[in-house]
């Protein structure tokens, strides 16, 4: 299978439809035609984070997604002496994906662009300070592994979300893709997501921090995919 150079937002384009026609995922679009955004509360932060918990449903890239890639660059930018505006680092990381799902989600946009996009509209009344909300933008429209992200929280989303493609949970995101009824895509096209991610994802990672994890995350899949080729030679069938 050839992939292009934005693989990751064709697998995310692919399964948004996949998860918009999922009947556990079917009531998250209010009937009224309305679109649910974060609650205004005592804190904001509250209302954003169950807002992802009760909207972002996916094994590859859903709530937890979001968590750990939220803790991971606090994590690098602790690391590297940078401080971070912590109100545009939470609601970038915990909105950066909402694009990629219904019913936000467009399948002739770029979800980030898209969730940039919105995310002005979300976060009005909730409490979220409004004079940081272009930084909030600007780190989840470049926060894919082949953009150049501006300003530290761009920069450490970035490289949290491009970590997060590579090591073990690299592989286990990419392997919850596999259709079970052996319909796009299967496990030679999911391995080929992999070895893609191999190529492409490393050179892309841009704060010191993020650098010094590189090397171990890849081993760690390149290692995993070895072992797999080793182990069977009927990868349409895992």
């Amino acid at each position: 299978m050839t992939l292009t150079k934005r693989a990751p937002h064709q697998i995310l384009f692919f399964m948004t439809l996949l998860w918009a026609g999922s009947p556990a995922h079917a009531d998250s679009s209010p009937g009224s035609g309305a679109m649910p955004r974060p609650q205004p509360g005592p804190d904001w932060r509250v209302s954003v984070r169950e807002f992802a918990r009760q909207h972002f449903r996916h094994p590859a890239w859903g709530y937890s997604h979001s968590a750990r890639i939220h803790a991971l660059a606090l994590e690098l930018a602790a690391e590297d002496g940078v401080d971070l505006d912590q109100d545009v680092m939470f609601a970038a990381a915990f909105l950066h994906d909402v694009a990629a799902f219904p019913p936000w989600a467009d399948p002739k946009l770029d979800h980030a662009d898209e969730a940039a996009r919105i995310v002005e509209g979300l976060l009005a009344g909730t409490g979220f300070p409004m004079e940081q909300i272009e930084e909030v933008g600007s780190a989840i429209r470049t926060h894919m592994y082949d953009r150049d992200p501006v300003g530290p929280e761009a920069r450490y989303l970035h490289d949290a979300d491009a970590l997060d493609w590579l090591g073990s949970i690299g592989a286990a995101r990419i392997l919850s893709l596999v259709d079970a009824n052996g319909g796009p895509p299967d496990g030679p096209a999911a391995i080929a997501m992999l070895e893609a991610n191999l190529a492409r994802v490393p050179p892309r990672v841009l704060t010191p921090a993020g650098r010094s994890r590189v090397d171990a995350r890849r081993a760690e899949l390149q290692s995993f995919i070895d072992s797999l080729r080793r182990q069977t030679d009927d990868l349409r069938n895992l």
